[in-house]
């Protein structure tokens, strides 16, 4: 039997967050080809109940590690504790997802189990018991196949690419609980709290229907004309950097390269001329659509519908005609 594809979940508040079980699922797919076992690892403050919710979705057996240092993430508790079981399992390959917490803790993983990482992985296929990772590179400008040399194999999945199987609740894991051998001593830095902004919504990285705005929004209050649309799509609301720099949104709603990577099924760029910059954090989104009234706009190349026209016309048209026939 192949070493085992060994899977970290991540959960907020004792619930799993959405692109858990997108990597859960990709674990499962490539532990089938491989005829491996897949392991699957949870920290946290009591989380032990949530743990069976991973057995759905293919996991063979969960790690479960809890400690009162781990109610909020900490980079070298994580590190210490996952390295340390990924060693014990022998795995071969190694799941985590792009979001913020994994970009944080992939390089220190990696780093800690002396092998390499692939990051922000939008494909994965096997090559005998070699992983082959797709990624976009120089702000997707290109699109490379990565491997390995040797050693433990790290991939972290860009969220909202890799679909998730539908759970069976016939399926069961094995739970194993761990010791956490770590004091508050043994660490350099504790997050002691985490302020959620008022008004807290979906995280864009985890939505399926985003619209953005950009510099062509012309200031701050018009920003309600492409929330009311948000609204009535279930969507979220993203913003260019642009926007951002001028103060009109948070930075928690940037798009682009200096701000979230997104693959929503639908992203609406409404008065964004297109930068690569900008492109770089939208461009993997299945389906996008423009609104511009500069038929040259960069926008409209990368786009699979465009609408040549003042947003402040059609945006508002397009909410009307939704609510029609909704």
């Amino acid at each position: 039997m192949s070493k085992p594809v060994f899977v970290i979940a991540e959960q907020r508040d004792g619930a799993f967050r959405k692109p858990t079980y997108e990597v859960v699922s990709e674990g499962r797919r490539l532990a089938d080809k491989l005829g491996a076992q897949l392991i699957a690892i949870l920290l946290g403050d009591s989380v032990e109940s949530i743990a069976a919710e991973l057995g759905h979705y293919g996991a063979d057996k969960v790690v479960v590690a809890q400690s009162g240092l781990f109610n909020n993430y900490s980079a070298e508790g994580y590190t210490q504790v996952i390295s340390k079981a990924v060693q014990d399992a022998g795995a071969g390959i190694v799941l985590l997802t792009a979001s913020a917490l994994g970009k944080d803790l992939g390089p220190r993983l990696a780093a800690k189990l002396d092998t390499g990482l692939a990051n922000d992985c939008i494909g994965l296929s096997l090559d005998g018991e070699k992983l082959i990772c797709r990624r976009p590179m120089f702000a997707g400008k290109v699109i490379a196949d990565v491997e390995f040399e040797d050693g433990i194999q790290i991939a972290s999945l860009r969220p909202n690419i890799f679909a998730p199987t539908a759970p069976d609740t016939s399926k069961t894991a094995a739970i194993e609980n761990v010791a956490v051998a770590i004091e508050a001593t043994d660490v350099k830095a504790l997050v002691k709290e985490v302020v959620a902004s008022a008004g807290a919504k979906m995280d864009l990285t985890e939505a399926d229907i985003i619209v953005s705005g950009g510099r062509g929004m012309k200031g701050p209050e018009n920003y309600a004309i492409i929330e009311e649309l948000a609204t009535v799509l279930s969507g979220v609301v993203g913003a260019s950097r642009a926007a951002v720099d001028a103060g009109w949104r948070p930075h928690a709603d940037q798009v682009g390269q200096t701000g979230k990577t997104v693959s929503p099924k639908l992203y609406i760029a409404c008065g964004i001329s297109g930068a690569i910059q900008h492109l770089a954090g939208m461009s993997s989104s299945k389906c996008i659509v423009a609104i511009n009234k500069d038929k040259e706009a960069p926008i409209f190349e990368k786009a699979d519908y465009g609408i040549v026209g003042d947003l402040f016309d059609v945006v508002p048209a397009l909410t009307a005609e939704l609510k029609k026939n909704m």
